[in-house]
Formats: C-alpha cells, sequence, structure tokens
C-alpha cells in the first residue's frame, strides 16, 4: 500500500504508525522501502470488510492471511471468547492435565478428519502444527526401531511456515533469505509441481509421469531405509496457488506406501472449507494422509491456534513398548482453552450455517468469473479452486516471461486496487485471493470487475513511463 507519509487528519492515527514504524519488527517486512511507508493501521472489520484509521474501507480478498473464513466481527465468536475468559482463561495442557474445551475439539477434530485420524496435537499456528509434524515423524521412526529413517521430502516453491524446520521444509526462492540458515543434511526437494511452468512440449499426463518418478527416484536416492514422510499442500498456497495435475495426490501417495513413507499433508490453508470441505486431502483428492496439519480456518483467525492431526497407527506406535518413554514436545499454549473455545464456537457456526456448501457455490463461480481476466495482455495465467485463487502476471504471454522484479509487478496492481477499495495480495508477479467463505456472488462481480481495472490501470502505466512495451 502506498502510504509515503500519513495521510488524513487522524492524530492518534499518526502517533500510532510512527509508533509502528518505531518499534514493531513485521513479517516479511522489506526495511528499505517501510522506513518510508511504514504500516497500513487496520481498525476495524465486519464481514468481508475492513477499514483502516483514515475511514477507508476495503474489500478483503486476501481473508486476512487465508484465515478469515467466517468473516469478522461476529458477535458470538466475542460472546464465546469472553465466556471462557471469564470462566477459566488458562491451565497447563501438560502431562496429566486438561481442560474441557481442548478435549471436546480433540474429539471433534477427530470427528471432521479422514480415515482413522483420530489424535490431535494442539499448537500455536500452522508453523508450529509443521513442526511438530516433523518432530512426530522422527519421534514415530525411532519408536519402531528405524531412527536413521527421519530424512523428510517437500516441493520446490512450497510454504510451510517461518520456524526452522517449517522454513527448511518449505523452498520458496522468495522467502529464502540468505541471512538465515536452513536444515539440508535431512531435507530434500523435488519439483515444483505446476504445470503452466512444465517443460515446453510436455503433456500434463507427461508431467504428471515425470513428478511421481521423480519422488520415487529421490526415495531411492535417498534411501527408503532413511525417508520417513512426504510434505505436501494439497493446494500449493503462498508458493503460487498451484493445483497439481489430476491424480497428483493419489499416486504420490501409493509412492509412499511403497516405502513405508508418511504422508503429511499441510491444509493450514486448505482446512476448514477454503476448497468446500473441512478438509481437502479425502474429499477433493481422494488420498487419506497419515498426518494433517491446520490452524488458520480452525478459528477463522479470532484467535491463534493450530493442530497436528495423525492417526491411530502412528499413536499405537508411540504409545507402546518402553514404560518410561515420554512426548516431550508441546507448547505452553497447546490447546489453550480459550483459543479452543474459539475453534469450537467457529465450526459450530460453519456447519449451522451451512457455509461449505455456500463456498463451494460460491467458489465454482469465482473460479468461473475470473477466468474472465485472461483475456487481458499481462495475464498469463488464472488458476485455484473455488476460494483459493491466482492471477500470475506476465510481461509476454506467448513466452511466459515475467517482468523484470524491478517493476514489482504484483505489489503495483494491488496498490492500485488498494485504491479502489479491494485487497488482493501481492507474491512477486502473483495477485493471490482468499476471501472470506461468507463472500456472496455479487462480492465476486466487485472484485474480479475491480481486479481486472486495475491490472489495465497498470499495464497504461507500464506503457506510458516505458518500462514495458506490449509484444507485437
Amino acid at each position: 500500500m502506498s502510504h509515503a507519509v500519513f495521510s488524513g487528519s487522524n492524530d492518534a492515527g499518526q502517533e500510532t504508525w510512527e509508533l509502528d514504524k518505531r518499534h514493531n519488527l513485521h513479517p516479511w517486512v522489506h526495511f528499505d522501502s517501510f522506513k518510508d511507508t511504514g504500516a497500513l493501521i487496520i481498525e476495524s472489520g465486519e464481514g468481508c470488510t475492513v477499514q483502516d484509521v483514515n475511514g477507508q474501507k476495503y474489500f478483503d480478498a486476501i481473508g486476512g492471511l487465508w484465515c478469515t473464513n467466517i468473516g469478522q466481527g461476529r458477535e458470538e465468536m466475542a460472546d464465546a471468547i469472553a465466556d471462557q475468559v471469564k470462566q477459566l482463561a488458562y491451565a497447563s495442557p501438560f502431562t496429566d492435565m486438561t481442560t474441557s474445551p481442548a478435549a471436546l475439539l480433540s474429539a471433534k477434530l477427530a470427528e471432521l478428519a479422514p480415515g482413522d485420524l483420530n489424535r490431535v496435537m494442539f499448537t500455536t499456528g500452522g508453523s508450529t502444527a509443521v513442526d511438530s509434524a516433523f518432530r512426530m515423524i522422527q519421534f514415530y521412526q525411532s519408536c519402531r526401531g528405524m531412527p536413521d529413517k527421519c530424512h523428510v521430502i517437500a516441493r520446490k516453491g512450497g510454504y510451510h511456515g517461518s520456524t526452522y524446520a517449517s522454513m527448511s521444509i518449505g523452498n520458496k526462492k522468495a522467502d529464502r533469505a540468505p541471512e538465515f540458515k536452513y536444515i539440508t543434511d535431512t531435507i530434500h526437494h523435488v519439483s515444483y509441481p505446476s504445470y503452466y511452468r512444465a517443460p515446453e512440449g510436455m503433456s500434463e499426463a507427461e508431467f504428471l509421469d515425470f513428478l511421481v518418478d521423480e519422488l520415487d527416484q529421490k526415495i531411492m536416492e535417498i534411501g527408503p531405509e532413511k525417508v520417513g514422510a512426504f510434505f505436501a499442500e494439497p493446494v500449493m498456497g503462498a508458493g503460487g496457488v498451484i493445483v497439481p495435475p489430476e491424480g497428483y495426490h493419489k499416486r504420490t501417495w501409493d509412492v509412499c506406501q511403497k516405502h513405508e513413507v508418511l504422508y503429511v499433508s499441510d491444509e493450514v490453508v486448505t482446512g476448514f472449507g477454503r476448497l468446500g470441505h473441512w478438509f481437502a486431502s479425502e474429499s477433493e483428492f481422494g488420498i487419506v494422509p497419515d498426518i494433517i496439519t491446520s490452524a488458520k480456518g480452525l478459528s477463522s483467525g479470532y484467535l491463534p491456534i493450530g493442530a497436528m492431526i495423525y492417526s491411530d497407527r502412528i499413536h499405537d506406535v508411540i504409545s507402546e513398548g518402553d514404560p518410561d518413554r515420554m512426548y516431550t514436545s508441546g507448547f505452553t499454549y497447546s490447546g489453550h482453552p480459550v483459543c479452543c473455545a474459539a475453534a469450537l464456537k467457529n465450526i459450530e457456526i460453519i456447519e449451522r450455517e451451512n457455509i461449505l456448501d455456500h463456498a463451494k457455490e460460491v467458489g465454482s463461480y469465482f473460479e468461473t468469473q475470473l477466468q474472465s481476466l485472461r483475456d487481458i495482455e499481462i495475464v498469463g495465467d488464472v488458476r485455484g479452486r473455488k476460494l483459493m485463487m491466482c492471477i500470475e502476471n506476465v510481461a509476454n504471454k506467448k513466452t511466459k516471461e515475467l517482468f523484470p522484479d524491478s517493476v514489482n509487478i504484483g505489489k503495483r496492481i494491488a496498490d492500485k486496487c488498494d485504491e479502489m477499495g479491494l485487497m488482493v495480495r501481492p507474491i512477486g508477479h502473483l495477485n493471490v485471493m482468499s476471501p472470506p467463505l461468507v463472500m456472496t456472488k455479487d462480492d465476486v462481480d466487485f472484485v474480479v470487475e475491480t481486479l481486472g481495472k486495475g491490472i489495465r490501470a497498470v499495464m497504461e502505466d507500464l506503457v506510458e513511463s516505458g518500462e514495458w512495451t506490449p509484444p507485437s
């Protein structure tokens, strides 16, 4: 958002803006530009709309950060949170203590998850859920007498979180700041499953065969006795909203089965309705993984909570055997009673209002309407599933050549949309959308029309400034 100096006559907002610039380190902040622009201060939210400190309203097509599934400002969420705070704000989750909200939520997640995924470890968010899955894999394999089977494989371009382990499992180039270190000895990566970026001349079926064979060969290269798990998002999120070729998840699951490799489905984004299902792994892609990681839509962003949901088969192995064994992993705020109460109320609302079916219907409409933007000269690809969509902007549609990083195409389009009251997320050359599941078809029409105007306006600016010449 372009706001190099604080605009408006809001003195309190001016002070907040300056304090934030002075003291608050934002995730993924770009230091140089932040020195001038500072942050956009969001003051309130209702439904699919947020309002900044100056009173400017925006339709939030980002959904917070893939997470405001039931929409903002629901009084019954506030009441459920307040009631739980009054009754019990906190109790230790360690060893042999629990709370009613944690017990009830774990049972509810077991009911909603596919197959025999009946065991839950609560975390503070998605990153810690993935981190916990990474640790669970090591623990499980050691308990079954295979401590060396601790290597994991993920995909290039994926995003799995920002802890040391989860960032290492992710492999999105833009997130790999050279100043940080990453786990490289036991974490490996295979190809980005984007058919749009597949080698020229390769059919989608051939690309699928390549991806499946590559995973099989990678396991053989490392050694099946060393590979403990494969991590995959059903639809890649921050890595570009990549829906892999049809049949990809089932065939990679088959490869994992062959080599006794656990399949970890990272549903931090796709879980709790983003694709119109509680979980996408089985309902959308036909597999029952060994572990599901989740967060975001679990509470619709009202409070921070995540969950690693794992199978009875895993639990039977880790809980039997050595009578002195302890599971020495977890967090002070695992199963926090107030967060669990929020998640339970969130799930109740989704069920009561039939939001999953609404997301399927409106999501399908969103997919269809966004395709109309393909006619724009710099729109190279429109992709995604239901309420998880992405526009890929290119300098040359025929060659798929990208704009130089200096053009900052995704950000420029997002800034232009801001001016028209629409928030879309810029990720490099992409514009990503993950709106609240309660958006309407009229909302869809506004998003598509406004985004189209924003893209065309930026195209005109680029031509006028001489930064881009349309291909002949």
